[in-house]
C-alpha cells in the first residue's frame, strides 16, 4: 500500500509537484482550495483525532484494564490490539499529514518524515492482520468447534507476531523516505516563500524498485488479507444458516449479533481504504490520468475517508454494543465524580462539627433544651 501523502504536495499556487524516480519530478497544475473547504477538512480530520483516540483509548481501558474475565477473550483481545493501531495512526500520522498539506512544505525533520510513512505502514500492518485473527478465530468456534481454539495465550503470541512482522514489513519506508529541496529549486515565485524549504518524498535506485513495493503492499497488506477474511466468513455465514434451529435460539442469536458487528468492521475498513488505494494505484501505474486541477483535492479526500477507520473500531464494537456503552458510562462517571465528591468532603468537613474520623461524618449533637 503506497502512502503517497507526502508524494504530492502543492508547491505553489498553480504548480505541484510529484517525484517519479531519483531525478525526474511532473509539474501538475494545481488550483488553490477555497479557505471554506480548507476549513471543512482540517474540522473533520480533528473530529477523526478526537474520536480516533478517545474512543479507541475507552475501549481499550474497558477490555485490558476491566476486572471481569468475561471481557478478557480472544476476540476482545484482538479488538483492543487493533484500536492499539488505531491510535498509532492518529498520533503518529493524521496530525503530520494535515499540517504539511497545509503548508506545502515539511518542518518536522528528517526523523520524522520516516517515521510517519513508517508508522502508518505499521498500523495498517497490524490492522488488517489483526482483523485476519479475528476471522480466523470466529472460524474455528463457528464452523470447526470441535477442532482447535485460539486461546488467551494464542492470542498474544498472535498479537506479538503482527507487531514483528508489520515492524519488518515497513522497514523500506524508513530506508525510501528523505527531506529534499529539489522540488522547489526550479520554481519561479514572486517572493521567497519556499527559500531553503524540504520535501517529504520517496527515493528509490528506480521507477520499476518502486512499483515492484508499493504493489506488493498493496497485495499484502489489502487485497489478499481481504479476501481471505471474505471467505472465512462466507462459510461462517453458510454454516449458520445449516445450523439455524438447531442449537438454542438465544446463544443462535448472540453469535449472529456479534458476527454482524464484526463483519461491519470489516466491510467498512475496506471501504474506507478502497478510495485511498486506488488513487495511489493510478499514481504509481498511470500517473497522466491524475493531471486535473483538483487533484490535490482528491487526495485530501481520499487520505480522511482511510482515516475515518480509525473510528470504525469503537463506533461499532464499542458504541454499538450495550455493554460496553454500560462501561463507558461508568468509566466516564467515575473519571468525573470523583473529584467533586473529594470536592464535596471536604467542605462538609470544614462546615460541620464531625469526630476525628474523616472517613464518616457526624453532626454534633445539639444541646438540649433546659
Amino acid at each position: 500500500m503506497n502512502y503517497s501523502e507526502n508524494s504530492i504536495n502543492h508547491m505553489a499556487p498553480n504548480q505541484t509537484t510529484v517525484k517519479t524516480n531519483n531525478s525526474m519530478f511532473l509539474y501538475f497544475e494545481s488550483c488553490p482550495l477555497p479557505s471554506l473547504a480548507l476549513l471543512i477538512l482540517v474540522i473533520a480530520y480533528i473530529i477523526v483525532i478526537i474520536v480516533g483516540l478517545f474512543g479507541n483509548l475507552s475501549l481499550i481501558i474497558i477490555i485490558i484494564i476491566k476486572k471481569q474475565r468475561k471481557a478478557k477473550n480472544v476476540t476482545n483481545l484482538l479488538i483492543a490490539n487493533l484500536s492499539l493501531s488505531d491510535i498509532l495512526m492518529c498520533v503518529m500520522c493524521i496530525p503530520f499529514t494535515v499540517i504539511y498539506t497545509l503548508m506545502d512544505y515539511w518542518i518536522f525533520g528528517d526523523i520524522m518524515c520516516k517515521l510517519t510513512s513508517y508508522a502508518q505502514s505499521v498500523s495498517i500492518t497490524v490492522s488488517i492482520f489483526s482483523l485476519v485473527l479475528i476471522a480466523v478465530e470466529r472460524y474455528q468456534l463457528i464452523v470447526n468447534p470441535r477442532g482447535w481454539k485460539p486461546n488467551i495465550s494464542h492470542a498474544y503470541w498472535g498479537i506479538m507476531i503482527i507487531w514483528l512482522f508489520s515492524l519488518l514489513l515497513s522497514v523500506p519506508f524508513l530506508l525510501s523516505y528523505h527531506l529534499t529541496n529539489e522540488p522547489f529549486l526550479n520554481l519561479s515565485l514572486p517572493h521567497d516563500l519556499y527559500t531553503d524549504q524540504k520535501a517529504c518524498m520517496e527515493d528509490w535506485p528506480s521507477k520499476g524498485h518502486q512499483l515492484l513495493f508499493t504493489t506488493s503492499m498493496l497485495m499484502l497488506q489489502y487485497f489478499l488479507p481481504l479476501g481471505f477474511i471474505f471467505v472465512c466468513y462466507v462459510r461462517i455465514l453458510i454454516c449458520l444458516y445449516r445450523r439455524n434451529g438447531k442449537v438454542e435460539r438465544s446463544r443462535e442469536s448472540e453469535s449472529k449479533r456479534i458476527n454482524i458487528v464484526l463483519i461491519s468492521i470489516i466491510v467498512t475498513f475496506g471501504a474506507c481504504w478502497l478510495p485511498l488505494n486506488i488513487f495511489n494505484a493510478i499514481f504509481d501505474w498511470y500517473h497522466e490520468a491524475l493531471m486535473i486541477c483538483h487533484h490535490d483535492l482528491v487526495f485530501v479526500v481520499c487520505h480522511l475517508v482511510a482515516m475515518t477507520s480509525t473510528c470504525v473500531n469503537p463506533l461499532f464494537y464499542g458504541f454499538l454494543n450495550k455493554n460496553f456503552q454500560k462501561d463507558l458510562i461508568v468509566l466516564i462517571c467515575h473519571c468525573r465524580c470523583f473529584a467533586p465528591q473529594r470536592k464535596y468532603e471536604n467542605i462538609a468537613i470544614s462546615t460541620m462539627h464531625t469526630d476525628e474520623s474523616k472517613g464518616f461524618l457526624k453532626l454534633a449533637p445539639t444541646p438540649a433544651a433546659n
